[in-house]
C-alpha cells in the first residue's frame, strides 16, 4: 500500500510537471494572426504515441493554422484531427507524404484551399504540389502557400543540370515568386514549409537569392534566426534552418509591431529532450510567425451592406449602441482597438437585438467590434470614440 501510495504521488507529480511544460508552449494569442510550419516527420512516427502527442502539442500552442508537411497516414491524421477540440483540419493525400492544413475556425474562415503546379511539367521543381489556402482573418485576406520542396544535394548550385536538387529548389522558389507576382501582386502572401534549403549560402549558391534581393517585395521573416545561433533551427539533427516563412510587402508593417514575432518553437526543451521529441514526433521542430495585424488596412472589406450589425451614435462620447437586424442564437460581440487587442467581449441571450457598450477610461481613437454567430464572424464595424 506504501508503495502504491508513493508511485501514485510520483506519477501525479510527473503528470503535473508535464502538464505545466505543455502550458508554456503557448504562442498564440487572442489579436494575433498565428501560422507555423510543422513537417511532422512521416506522421504518425511512433504509431499512437505520435497522435496523442501531437494532439496535445497543438492544443497547447494555441496557434490559429498550422501547414503540415510529411503525412503519411491519412486515416491517423483524420483521426487526430477529429480529437481536437477547437480545430478541423485538410489533407487531400499522402503521395510523397502529403501537405495538410490544421486550423481554428473559430478565427480563420476558409474561402478555398487547392493545388497549384499540380501537372507533369512542375514535377521535377515540386515533388509535392504546394498548396493555396485563402483565408479570412477578422475581414483580412491572407493567402497561404504550404510547401515541402526537394531534400538533398551537394550544396552546390549548378544551374545547366536540371536534376540537381538545388537548380530543382530554386525552379520551386521562382514558380512561386512568378504565380504570387502574376496572381496576388496586391495580396497578403505568405509562403510557408520545409523549403529544405538554407537563406545564409554564398550568393552564388543560395537558391533564393534572387528573392532575398527583391527586398522591397518580399522578406524572408525568420531570417534572423538563420542567421542566428544553431540553437534556435529547426533541424538540429544536422544542424540547420531549412523551415521558412516568406512574406509579401503587404506585411511588412504588421510584421513590425511590437507583438509581432517568428520563432522556433522547442518542444523538445518541454517534453524530455531532444531524443524524446525525436523519437515520438518529427525531426523537424515548427517555425512559428504571430502578425499584429493593422485592421485598418480591412476596412473596405467590411460587411456592413446588409446592416446586419450596426451601431448608434457613432462617433461617439460615452456610450453606443449595438443593433442587430434579427435575433440571432449562439451569437456574441467583441470589440478590439487599432492594435487588434480585444477589449471587450460579451454573449447576447438568443432574442437580444441590441447592446449597449460604454468604454470606461478606455482612450479615444479607432476601435473595431465584430459580429460573431456560432464562432462565426458574421459582420465587422467600425467604430470611432471621440470624447
Amino acid at each position: 500500500m506504501k508503495y502504491l501510495s508513493l508511485f501514485s504521488l510520483f506519477l501525479s507529480i510527473n503528470i503535473a510537471t508535464f502538464s505545466q511544460d505543455l502550458s508554456g508552449l503557448k504562442f498564440g494569442t487572442e489579436s494575433t494572426f498565428e501560422v507555423a510550419s510543422w513537417n511532422i516527420e512521416h506522421f504518425p512516427k511512433n504509431g499512437q504515441t505520435t497522435i496523442d502527442l501531437v494532439k496535445n502539442l497543438i492544443e497547447a500552442m494555441e496557434i490559429d493554422l498550422f501547414a503540415i508537411q510529411e503525412v503519411k497516414d491519412t486515416v491517423a491524421f483524420h483521426r487526430m484531427v477529429d480529437s481536437l477540440s477547437s480545430y478541423n483540419g485538410y489533407l487531400t493525400s499522402s503521395w510523397f507524404a502529403g501537405l495538410a492544413y490544421i486550423y481554428n475556425p473559430s478565427v480563420i474562415k476558409v474561402d478555398s484551399i487547392y493545388e497549384i503546379y499540380t501537372t507533369s511539367p512542375y514535377w521535377s521543381a515540386f515533388p509535392r504540389s504546394p498548396m493555396v489556402m485563402d483565408l479570412k482573418f477578422m475581414n483580412e485576406r491572407i493567402l497561404v502557400i504550404n510547401n515541402h520542396f526537394k531534400c538533398c544535394g551537394d550544396g552546390i548550385f549548378d544551374r545547366n543540370d536540371e536534376s540537381d536538387e538545388e537548380t530543382r529548389r530554386y525552379n520551386a522558389a521562382m514558380l512561386l515568386k512568378e504565380y504570387i507576382d502574376t496572381y496576388f501582386p496586391n495580396q497578403n502572401v505568405i509562403v510557408i514549409g520545409d523549403l529544405n534549403d538554407i537563406l545564409t549560402d554564398h550568393s552564388s549558391n543560395n537558391v533564393f537569392q534572387e528573392i532575398i534581393d527583391d527586398n522591397s517585395n518580399y522578406a524572408f521573416a525568420d531570417m534572423d534566426i538563420a542567421n542566428g545561433t544553431n540553437t534556435e533551427w529547426s533541424y538540429p539533427n544536422w544542424p540547420s534552418h531549412i523551415d521558412h516563412i516568406l512574406i509579401t510587402n503587404e506585411l511588412f508593417d504588421d510584421l513590425s509591431n511590437p507583438n509581432s514575432e517568428v520563432q522556433t518553437i522547442k518542444i523538445d526543451e518541454h517534453i524530455g529532450g531532444w531524443s524524446e521529441y525525436d523519437s515520438k514526433v518529427s525531426d523537424h521542430r515548427p517555425v512559428a510567425l504571430k502578425l499584429q495585424l493593422n485592421l485598418i488596412t480591412a476596412i473596405e472589406d467590411l460587411d456592413t451592406s446588409e446592416k446586419l450589425f450596426s451601431n448608434h451614435p457613432n462617433p461617439f462620447s460615452t456610450e453606443t449602441t449595438f443593433s442587430i437586424r434579427t435575433p440571432q442564437k449562439d451569437a456574441k460581440i467583441e470589440v478590439f482597438n487599432s492594435n487588434a487587442q480585444k477589449v471587450y467581449t460579451k454573449n447576447l441571450d438568443a432574442q437580444q437585438t441590441s447592446l449597449r457598450w460604454n468604454p470606461g477610461s478606455m482612450p479615444n481613437g479607432i476601435y473595431y467590434a465584430r459580429l460573431l454567430v456560432m464562432n462565426k464572424v458574421k459582420a465587422t464595424i467600425k467604430l470611432i470614440l471621440q470624447r
